[in-house]
């Protein structure tokens, strides 16, 4: 699905949204002058006609990839003889099988299906850089019989989770059984975990149906500001020492990044200047986002409370969590998703990302 045209509709209510909030800001979108590394690279491929097809989810985790595509900063980066193609998802898997079967190249999606994308494919695909850090909370409804804090309360009780496997269906399953409650994935247990569609989920939350719902936002702002859900866990609170966590990455087929080193190395420069003028400018970032997301599901853009509220628990960043995402493959595995502990030792591929660091004059980011 080419949405050339509803992204030319986008782009026009965007130009409005931010003359109106005085809101644009050049940043660091001109191309680099200088490394000859960079030059030669980008002779290699860059003087043919190549369309990239980019995906990602109209979801505020993925603001990085949308804001980058509805501000123009891909289509210029990329240069003129890149047409760049987007498609939207609404769940990593199927995004992750467009990218093996070769209808996507690069795609911005959740860091439990990059991982089992990955294992699963023999290394077919790479992670190239982090997108978002953060932004899962664990929601309880009132009346219950849910106490905060304590975990014994959870048993026998129907909680949420947006997929089986995905990333907060594994963290929550973790946390489960690091407090001695049993959730297999195979049903039954102390604690009912029913994967939901996040849509689903709010409505079941508000009648009653479900205790409580671990879910990545903006979902569980939601189900606190429209539901009146309790927040028993900020997951940031499980991951010491700094409460980092990865929510998306940027994936990328290895095949298309061996055929197109420069073409990989030129969207990561956007990718690092998006993220930078979003740090920037917050307002104007949430305005995009909102507007992008509400144009490609065909629904009301969300309130300014519930924007306002998910963005604060969210940090968008280029930073690869390398670490952190092991730990999730980890208790994945510990889980029963993976049959043999996953070897993670080349998931990575931080070239481009660090070239492009290198010429910003920022830190290199590390794959361990």
């Amino acid at each position: 699905m080419n949405q050339s045209t509803p992204d030319t509709r986008v782009k026009r209510i965007i130009v409005a949204a931010l003359a109106i909030a005085v809101l644009v800001v050049g940043v660091a979108c001109s191309s680099s002058s200088g490394k000859d590394s960079t030059k030669t690279a980008s002779t290699a491929s860059s003087e043919k006609k190549v369309t990239l097809h980019l995906a990602y989810f109209p979801n505020i985790t993925h603001a990085p990839g949308l804001v980058g595509v509805f501000r123009g900063t891909f289509a210029q980066d990329l240069g003129p003889n890149v047409t760049l193609d987007t498609k939207s998802f609404n769940a990593g898997p199927d995004e992750i099988t467009a990218l093996l079967a070769g209808d996507i190249d690069i795609g911005y999606t959740g860091s439990g299906p990059a991982v089992n994308g990955y294992i699963k494919s023999n290394g077919a695909l790479r992670i190239i850089a982090g997108a978002t850090n953060g932004g899962a909370l664990f929601v309880v409804r009132p009346g219950s019989g849910i106490t905060i804090g304590d975990a014994q309360t959870l048993k026998g009780k129907k909680i949420t989770t947006p997929q089986l496997g995905n990333t907060q269906d594994v963290a929550l399953r973790a946390y489960l059984k690091a407090n001695g409650l049993s959730a297999p994935k195979e049903g039954g247990g102390d604690v009912n975990v029913i994967p939901t569609s996040n849509s689903d989920t709010i409505t079941l939350f508000k009648q009653g149906q479900i205790d409580g719902a671990w879910v990545p936002e903006p979902y569980a702002t939601r189900l606190v500001q429209e539901a009146g859900g309790q927040v028993y866990l900020n997951e940031r609170r499980l991951w010491p020492p700094n409460g980092d966590f990865l929510t998306a990455v940027v994936i990328v087929r290895t095949s298309f990044l061996n055929d197109h080193p420069d073409i990989v190395q030129n969207f990561m420069k956007a990718h690092v200047e998006t993220i930078q003028w979003i740090e920037q400018n917050p307002a104007g970032a949430k305005t995009v986002t909102n507007t992008v997301i509400a144009n490609i599901n065909s629904s009301k853009p969300l309130a300014q409370a519930v924007m306002d509220g998910a963005w604060a628990n969210l940090k968008f960043t280029y930073e690869p969590l390398a670490s952190e995402l092991r730990k999730a493959a980890d208790d994945a595995y510990g889980l029963g998703f993976f049959d043999t502990l996953p070897d993670l030792s080349s998931i990575y591929d931080l070239t481009a990302l660090n070239n492009v660091l290198q010429e910003k004059a920022r830190p290199a980011v590390s794959a361990q």
